[in-house]
């Protein structure tokens, strides 16, 4: 016998997708984004599980836009990027 027994294997259960911080603007259309630069009262939720993905990595460069984004995992330089943008990190279960 080789290795070890694993009862109920499921492959790929720790998958788990992810989405660059420059990309995230991509998930919501052009026309919301002018919208938002005009009000800078409010700022858009992004909501990265409904997308498909669920954790948000820290690579590119955010744009100096204030935005809510809701996922389930964030990187540190991600975290640190949406707040210097302006915008907030909320941890959805």
């Amino acid at each position: 016998k080789v290795g070890m027994r694993n009862f109920h294997l499921i492959k790929h259960g720790k998958v788990i997708p992810a989405i660059n911080v420059d990309r995230l603007w991509s998930l919501v259309s052009e026309q919301t984004r002018q919208y938002y630069k005009e009000n800078t009262d409010k700022a858009p939720v992004i909501d990265v599980l409904k997308a498909g993905y669920m954790k948000v990595t820290g690579k590119g460069v955010l744009p100096e836009q204030p935005v809510i984004v809701k996922a389930r995992y964030f990187t540190k330089e991600a975290e640190v990027k949406i707040k210097e943008a302006g915008g907030v990190c909320v941890l959805c279960a």
